[in-house]
């Protein structure tokens, strides 16, 4: 997979993933700030019972590109609830902070 390759039509751009980066990382938490010249957005996966939660990646977009990557996500989860039905609401949702594991005690 170390050279998989995507082509936009019209357009002959070749992106390359390593392998490393196609295996992604996982994140339940983002951050978002900006400045007036750009967007950053921090990605974090946040433990329950863990005091301390690291930056697994960050993203730095001009905000032109902020806007398009917006547009981009709108359409995607538009796209996915047509074929797999409403994603509910984080406020929806009650979850449980232990993930099922025991009870901390003090």
């Amino acid at each position: 997979m170390s050279n998989e390759k995507q082509q936009l039509p019209g357009n002959q751009l070749n992106i390359e993933i390593s392998e490393e980066i196609a295996e992604g990382t996982y994140a339940n938490l983002a951050i978002i700030t900006h400045s007036h010249a750009e967007f950053i957005v921090d990605f974090v996966n946040v433990m329950p019972g863990t005091p301390k939660s690291k930056v697994k990646s960050r993203i730095i977009l001009t905000p032109m590109h902020a806007k398009r990557f917006m547009r981009a996500l709108v359409e995607n989860v538009e796209r996915y609830e047509s074929e797999n039905g409403n994603i509910q609401d984080m406020e929806e949702i009650e979850i449980p902070m232990n993930f099922g594991g025991p009870t901390a005690q003090a």
